[in-house]
């Protein structure tokens, strides 16, 4: 028996099997513009028709009977406070017309007090004598501004002479006949007098004709 030369027989490599193919990861296409505004839109369209219940509260007899009580007492307050600001009104007028009214009567009592500086003027500048005096011209210089300064205190002296005889206004001393005259009216003026707005400061004393 011939021998034969016995090879080993190759190996033939066994077949893996493929590895499966895997898809490559397809990109998501971008959400259209609008779209998550619409879907967020309808999401709210349903709760937006939705109606919150009302919450209701029962009150029990103690609590109503002091619900009342509480609403008493503030109108009992409101009513209080409407009284007290007419009341503060009032009284805030009537400090004003008092304050108004004493500072009226010091200045007229001033005032007052004061006319007999001018009598003495008027009667210095009044005098006879040399009109072209110096001394003659500061007398009527100082006349004219108190004048001046009577005028702006609001102080009037009043037109008396060939006025009728008014008892308000006017003191008489004298009465003559005297047919150049009225009846009754003011004939001579012996010192003015002065009225302070309506107020009388002094009365005139005057002589009354007829």
């Amino acid at each position: 028996m011939s021998e034969e030369t016995k090879q080993p027989a190759e190996e033939t490599p066994e077949e893996q099997p493929a590895a499966p193919e895997t898809a490559a990861p397809q990109e998501e296409a971008p959400p259209a513009e609008g779209s998550g505004s619409q879907a967020a839109e309808k999401a709210e369209k349903p709760g937006k028709g939705k109606k919150k219940k009302e919450k209701t509260y029962t009150l029990t007899q103690s609590q109503m009977e002091a619900a009342e009580l509480a609403a008493k007492q503030l109108e009992s307050v409101k009513d209080q406070f409407v009284r007290l600001t007419a009341e503060y009104d009032n009284y805030r007028k009537r400090t004003a017309k008092e304050k108004d009214s004493l500072y009226q009567d010091a200045k007229a009592d001033t005032i007052r007090e004061f006319l007999a500086v001018y009598d003495n003027l008027e009667r210095a500048v009044s005098t006879e004598g040399d009109e072209d005096s110096p001394h003659k011209k500061g007398l009527e210089m100082i006349f004219h501004q108190y004048q001046e300064i009577l005028k702006k205190l609001g102080v009037t002296e009043m037109e008396a002479l060939g006025q009728p005889f008014d008892p308000e206004k006017h003191n008489a001393v004298m009465h003559i006949d005297d047919e150049n005259f009225g009846e009754n009216v003011v004939s001579q003026v012996f010192q003015a007098g002065f009225t302070l707005g309506d107020k009388v400061l002094r009365h005139a004393i005057v002589q009354v004709a007829n």
